[in-house]
């Protein structure tokens, strides 16, 4: 028989605090941003399952909410960030743009209405090519507060930031782009020519 074995870990208590003073608390006095780590989080998935033995045969399908892992890297550190009830409507229209239909049966797909809000996912903790990175208190601090700052800029304020920076980067690329071509060679590859009125 083939056990599986989640490798898990709690959030260290300086870390929690850390997020707190960064973040700030919610309305039921939870931090608004907490550190989980991916095998620990689980979160509900309803639809049709296929339950397999250890060869890989079929053993049974089955229309069910499960507890799966919440993310697909689950060996690595995952910021969340509290939203409040009220950003998924109200439970009615939750379960309208939730519910699917298989084999005849009605499930919820992303699970029961989250009536105390729910924590969604802001960031992974990793390097540029994926790498593990460990945890410490000021990191996770740094992307709290970068998140509540950007949180607090307007939006015509932040999407004008970047079309400024994307103008002043196709600016540098076009006259590097002269550059080149004025170095890469003579006018006219240094073939006398002519001009025709």
């Amino acid at each position: 028989m083939i056990q599986v074995i989640r490798e898990r870990h709690e959030t260290p208590e300086n870390v929690a605090r850390r997020l707190c003073l960064a973040g700030g608390v919610n309305r039921y006095g939870e931090a608004n941003y907490r550190v989980v780590w991916g095998w620990n989080r689980l979160g509900w998935i309803g639809g049709k399952f296929e339950d397999r033995d250890a060869a890989g045969n079929l053993l049974r399908e089955v229309v069910e909410l499960r507890w799966e892992p919440k993310y697909p890297q689950v060996n690595r550190w995952h910021v969340e960030r509290w939203v409040p009830a009220e950003a998924y409507g109200s439970p009615r229209s939750w379960y309208a743009q939730t519910m699917e239909r298989a084999d005849g049966k009605s499930v919820a797909a992303l699970g029961p209405y989250p009536e105390r809000g729910e924590y969604e996912h802001c960031f992974t903790l990793q390097g540029p090519r994926g790498e593990f990175v460990q945890l410490t208190p000021t990191i996770v601090e740094h992307v709290a507060r970068a998140i509540e700052w950007s949180r607090g800029q307007g939006r015509a304020k932040q999407r004008a930031g970047l079309y400024e920076r994307e103008e002043r980067q196709e600016k540098v690329y076009e006259q590097w782009a002269y550059d080149v071509m004025d170095d890469a060679a003579p006018a006219m590859h240094g073939m006398p020519f002519v001009t025709v009125r």
